[in-house]
Parts: C-alpha cells; structure tokens; sequence
C-alpha cells in the first residue's frame, strides 16, 4: 500500500475578519485542514463563503486575524511583510481569473517577470521563461502580445508564469471563469497536468462543477465554516 504523503500545507484555527469603518465582517471561522503535497485541491462555495479569502492567506498575500498557516517548514503567519513579500515570490506561482499580463510586454517578457525576483541573469531569465512556454505549447507565441492573442492563449501564458519560478504551490483563483467551454476544458487539462506529470501542489477556488471535478479532493464553505468531510474524487 502507497504511503499517504506528508502535508505540504498545515492550516490550524485561522479566523479571518473585514472591518468596515465601526462595522466587523466576520469571513472565515476556526478553518483547520491539511493540504498533501501533491494534491489537486478545490475549494468550492457560493459567493460570498471566504474561498478567496482563504486562497489569499494560504497564499500569503494577506494575514490572518488568528491562527497558524505553515507551508512546508516556514509559518508564513509570523513572517513581517518583507519577508512575507520574498517567501511569496520563491514559493507561490499565482493564476487568476483575468490573466493580470502586462499589455505592453511580449509573452516571453510576462513569463520572465517573476524572475526579475531573484538571482539569475539575464540570459538565464530568458531561458526559463522560454521554457515555461514550451510546456504550456506557446513556444510560436514567445513574441507576441496580449492583444494578439485568445483567452486561453493568455491564461496558458498566466500559467507559464505562475510555474517559471517552480513554486511550492500553485494557487488558482477562478481561472477558468472568464474562458469559454473549449479553452476551460484545455486550461483544466493542462493543470491536471501540471499535478500528475510535475507533481505541482495546486489549490483552486471555483464555483464551476465541472472545474472541480478534475481536482483530487474537494473542500467546501459555506458562510465562513469549512466542511470538513473532504470528498475524494475518482481518477
């Protein structure tokens, strides 16, 4: 028998609130669950059920009110913005619903952004970033622009992008959400992909069925409360 694999993400106790002048709006309440490394998780929920919310704290872009969020060995919740702004830029590769590509830059020069993060030189940036397209099938895309390009084009571009820095885990807000059926279909297949064939973590935020159907596990909120009886898919 396999052996389950350790948790990558260790998520306990997290209480999120928003505060609206003297008004306090309570989001996510006593969230407590492991994330394998891996796994292909989707968090599903109605509007308005902290999905994102939560996306965004295991993703360290904001803070949680209490509790603890460790990714591999670090608890990004005791991290100060600067480390926090560096631990994010080596270990999360992000993919939103609306691309964010920059419209001026080539689709090489969108995938090389990450890496103006870290080290490498120019050339080596260069080379990466090339390669990342490769992967997704854009490599006859490297020169082109946004504008030039479909939705799913761009959103393979998002995803080069998200995979240039081979991040700990991948986070997924809606990325399928501004797509039509045929290029959500191909999206979805290529980070099935990207989890079965690299082994990349990856944690997506949907309210579409069919979307969450090609994650392993599936996870839902409701009104700030997780429920906690994971369901497993088939594969």
């Amino acid at each position: 028998m396999t052996e389950p694999k350790p948790p990558i993400v260790e998520i306990r106790h997290i209480y999120k609130c928003y505060h609206r002048d003297s008004l306090v709006v309570p989001v996510l309440h006593d969230i407590t669950f492991d994330i394998a490394d891996g796994e292909f998780l989707a968090l599903m929920g109605p509007s308005g059920s902290g999905k994102t919310t939560l996306l965004n704290l295991l993703a360290g872009i904001d803070k949680a009110d209490e509790g603890m969020i460790r990714v591999g060995d670090v608890d990004i919740t005791t991290l100060s913005e600067t480390e926090l702004a560096h631990w994010r830029a080596n270990n999360v590769g992000f993919i939103f619903q609306f691309y964010n590509l920059i419209p001026v830059l080539k689709a090489v020069e969108n995938v090389e952004l990450p890496l103006h993060l870290t080290s490498l030189s120019r050339r080596e940036r260069r080379e990466h970033a090339e390669t990342a397209l490769r992967m997704v099938s854009l490599d006859h895309r490297m020169d082109h622009y946004p504008k030039e390009m479909s939705g799913g084009e761009q959103q393979r571009v998002a995803i080069a992008r998200a995979i240039v820095t081979d991040p700990t885990i991948l986070v997924a807000d809606e990325p399928t959400g501004d797509l039509d059926r045929v290029s959500a279909e191909e999206i979805l297949s290529m980070m099935e992909s990207l989890n079965a064939k690299m082994g990349k973590t990856i944690v997506m935020v949907t309210h579409d069925p069919r979307a969450a159907q090609r994650a392993k596990v599936l996870r839902h909120l409701d009104k700030g409360f997780m429920n906690h009886d994971a369901s497993q898919n088939p594969l």
